[in-house]
């Protein structure tokens, strides 16, 4: 690189970064009018928060200047006195790389990985701006999630921190399989995440993680999705989920399963998974199994809201689709209700990538149209939400120590959780990516 260009370069880097945020060790005095650091417990009046090399250093009573605080003479203030704070948003479900759509299935043969990652940037972006500064990502086509959540965490590329799985693991004709094509165009698309048999199944584990994986996630049950004629019943032998399960374990990464029918449901919890996806079709086992084990519900409601609207309004869905989407859509709404009602523990999770990435926080209105509280929403995007992903040190309150991923909304989403709906302000890790409802300029890190 010509050296008069680096230099020109680095120093508008270095202008951006004083206004967002984003030059090393700097500190920031954010003036809370309303903090909730730690959801589940009582917001907190006219609060300072002190951010320190994308950390948060201190939380500490009024709207304190810099001595006060403690902090450098030439620390910065952010003024959300009249704001509601709280912790960054977490989405335990998404697909980050895509968006179901009247082309999806002519993007599996047409688009290549390129393209697949370049929609991710696109997805990405609106998925931060929208207040989720983590997000698990549960499937996304070869390394193309991999990849994005590389370049995010080398300051390339702008987004919520990833956690990937890769491909989803699934039996021959299950819910992760190629379908709705000839059979030469199957075999070429067919990923190796497809498994039968227990040994297989192991390795198709062990593939994904030596790509990258964070997280496995299995199907032991079918799906909407797919356009097979098989229903979302259970799909999955028990030595074949055990098997992917434990080797999971056993590597040190969690496990999600894909799960709309009971005995789907059941086996993945009667062999060990860390979260249930969707959970369409709970029943009184299932929920026995759920609160013995520990693990988590991960419940969609706004992909099954999606996926009905298309089934009635569009054309985006085959038959098939449509038919499983309009019975599954009423059964997740009835068996999160049902979840709840017996102290289930819930993380936040969308499904994004069947619904507009960007609208994820319209998951909390349906949670709450169910009977959940607002305020336990909220947590479950926060606080459970970081527990299942391991992140608890990390992210889901604002403690000392902890990562600045901080959110602002005008009023209290305690009272109206469609707040979460129009967030005014993100930080992600430090860095300041949306103010006054508007997108700050991005710099990459060079």
């Amino acid at each position: 690189m010509h050296t008069l260009w680096r230099r020109r370069l680095a120093g508008a880097v270095a202008s951006v970064a004083l206004l967002t945020g984003a030059a090393g060790a700097e500190t920031v005095l954010i003036h809370a009018g309303t903090l909730l650091a730690v959801p589940g417990q009582k917001p907190l009046s006219q609060q300072t928060l002190v951010v320190t090399d994308g950390k948060v250093s201190a939380v500490k009573a009024g709207f304190l200047d810099a001595a006060s605080a403690g902090a450098p003479a030439n620390a910065r203030t952010i003024d959300l006195k009249n704001a509601f704070v709280l912790p960054g948003l977490i989405d335990c479900h998404v697909h980050i790389t895509g968006e179901l759509g009247p082309r999806s299935q002519l993007a599996e043969v047409e688009d290549d990985p390129e393209e697949t990652v370049l929609d991710g940037v696109v997805y990405a972006n609106r998925t931060l701006m929208a207040g989720f500064t983590t997000v698990r990502d549960l499937g996304s086509p070869a390394r193309t999630g991999f990849a994005l959540r590389d370049a995010i965490n080398k300051g390339e590329v702008e987004g919520p921190t990833i956690l990937a799985a890769g491909m989803m693991i699934s039996i021959t004709a299950g819910h992760g399989d190629v379908n709705g094509f000839s059979e030469e165009v199957t075999h070429a698309l067919r990923p190796e995440s497809i498994c039968n048999g227990a040994d297989d199944c192991r390795r198709a584990v062990r593939e994904q993680i030596r790509k990258g994986a964070d997280v496995i996630k299995l199907a032991t049950t079918g799906g909407v999705l797919s356009n097979i004629a098989a229903g979302t019943g259970q799909q999955m032998f028990e030595d074949e989920a055990k098997a992917i399960i434990d080797t999971a374990h056993m590597m040190g990464k969690k496990v999600a399963s894909h799960a709309h029918a009971a005995g789907g449901i059941n086996l993945a919890l009667r062999s060990g998974v860390d979260s249930v996806e969707h959970g369409s079709y709970l029943d009184q086992d299932s929920i026995k199994l759920l609160k013995e084990k520990g693990a988590y519900l991960v419940p969609t409601l706004l992909a099954g809201y999606t996926v009905v609207n298309m089934a009635k309004n569009s054309t985006t869905l085959t038959p098939a689709q449509a038919a499983k989407a309009l019975d599954v859509g009423e059964r997740m709404k009835a068996s999160f209700g049902n979840a709840i009602k017996n102290g289930v523990k819930v993380a936040f999770g969308t499904d994004s990538g069947v619904s507009a990435h960007g609208t994820n926080a319209y998951e909390f209105k349906l949670m709450v149209d169910a009977g959940m509280p607002a305020a336990e929403a909220i947590k479950a995007a926060t606080v459970n939400a970081a527990d299942l992903l391991d992140r608890s040190s990390r992210i889901g309150t604002l403690e000392a120590g902890k990562d600045a991923d901080i959110i602002a909304v005008a009023k209290s989403p305690i009272e109206d959780v469609t707040e979460l709906s129009r967030v005014q302000f993100v930080m992600r890790r430090g860095t300041v990516h949306k103010q006054d409802g508007a997108a700050v300029t991005f710099v990459p890190k060079m």
